[in-house]
């Protein structure tokens, strides 16, 4: 009976100790082995693992990437327009040992201060190297790129990984908003005075080819006409002179007629001229009988 009562609370305490000798790691972290706050063991395969009990202690780690929102800065581009911007990182603890000695007790708050700092410091590096129009475009991939390689070498320190930098946000300061727009607006403004010019001297120019093409073609088409209309008047003539060679007689007769339609018309017409004008030879000599 007295044995028995010795074996019960002996299982009791072999129990606990094997309790507190086995701990779980979980998939979504990392574990450090502490003994007398020295590094002896890492721990980074999910599953059952052992300590001394006691003696070692265990701190528990993220493995997954974590994310870290900066707080808005002030930063100058290369053309001095002061910016305010904020930015988004994401990185993971890469070495324990290492994130163990940079940070010490304070873990992962610690490493998020550290690395704000070392992100703020490429930050303004990166964009001091820049104009502010770089940094205002559209396409800022290039140079989260370099912030992201930057950050990444500082932090390498602390035994973490800077996995990705994003700028969210990329503003003029309040009390520069309204000049840095004006001046904008000028710079606008003077841009399309200077299109408008370009477009008007090239506007005159097609308008001073399409006169001279119409000129050009003018005077084509005149001198093509003069030429139809002298050849026009040649074979005329020659018609004409044909005409009159075969009978001259006929020939002045008949021009005398058509004469006589075209001047005496039906209306108010009025000629003067000499009784004895050759113009009515033809109404009063015996020829016209």
């Amino acid at each position: 009976m007295k044995s028995l009562n010795i074996l019960i609370p002996a299982a009791i305490i072999a129990g606990a100790v094997a309790l507190s000798a086995a701990f779980v790691v979980d998939e979504r972290e990392k574990v450090l082995v502490l003994q007398f706050g020295q590094v002896k063991a890492i721990r980074e395969t999910p599953g059952l693992a052992f300590k001394i009990p006691f003696v070692q202690d265990i701190v528990r780690y993220e493995d997954r990437i974590l994310s870290l929102p900066t707080e808005p800065i002030e930063v100058t581009p290369l053309d001095d327009r002061r910016l305010v911007v904020d930015a988004f990182a994401r990185w993971r603890i890469t070495d324990l040992r290492v994130f163990r000695e940079s940070v010490g007790v304070f873990g992962e708050a610690a490493a998020r201060d550290r690395l704000d700092s070392i992100i703020n410091a490429s930050i303004r590096e990166v964009l001091g190297s820049v104009p502010s129009t770089t940094v205002l475009s559209d396409d800022r991939t290039p140079l989260m790129n370099r912030i992201r390689d930057l950050a990444r070498r500082e932090a390498a320190s602390l035994g973490v990984e800077v996995i990705d930098v994003r700028l969210t946000r990329t503003d003029l300061p309040k009390q520069n908003l309204a000049s840095t727009y004006a001046r904008m607006r000028a710079e606008r403004e003077r841009e399309a005075a200077d299109e408008i010019a370009r477009g008007n001297e090239a506007a005159q120019r097609v308008r001073a080819a399409a006169d001279r093409t119409v000129v050009e073609l003018t005077s084509e088409a005149r001198k093509n006409a003069d030429i139809i209309r002298g050849e026009a008047d040649a074979e005329r003539n020659a018609v004409y002179a044909e005409a009159y060679g075969q009978d001259a007689e006929f020939f002045a007769f008949t021009r005398s007629l058509t004469a006589y339609e075209r001047s005496l018309q039906a209306g108010n017409t009025s000629m003067v001229m000499k009784p004895d004008s050759e113009f009515f030879d033809y109404l009063k000599s015996d020829s016209a009988r």
